[in-house]
């Protein structure tokens, strides 16, 4: 599944946020993989960023996160950078999945 999240940086942030999010820790990359989380890719307009994470379920990847070790160092590290993240998907959710309807790659490979 593919999940899109909306985060905001604080203000003054964004190239402290570069900086320290040129890498994740390698222990986090191992929970990601671990617990099914494939592809995670960030964009950046000003202060808005614009997630695309890969995964094979969200709602086990979230819960599988909250109690992760390597995740709650991390999001101590880059939290400082972070004012919050958007709600998308609806009362309570923590993303928004997204069914793919069409892929100009898919259709040129076919």
């Amino acid at each position: 599944m593919i999940v899109a999240l909306h985060s905001v940086l604080r203000p003054g942030m964004v190239e402290e946020y570069e900086t320290r999010h040129r890498t994740i820790p390698d222990a986090l990359v191992a929970t990601f993989a671990k617990i099914g989380i494939h592809q995670w890719q960030i964009w950046r307009s000003d202060h808005d960023l614009f997630h695309l994470v890969e995964c094979d379920d969200w709602g086990a990847a979230n819960v599988a996160l909250d109690t992760d070790p390597a995740n709650a160092q991390w999001q101590e590290w880059i939290g400082v950078c972070v004012d919050h993240f958007a709600q998308v998907g609806g009362p309570g959710a923590a993303g928004m999945v997204l069914p793919k309807v069409w892929s100009l790659s898919d259709q040129v490979g076919a």
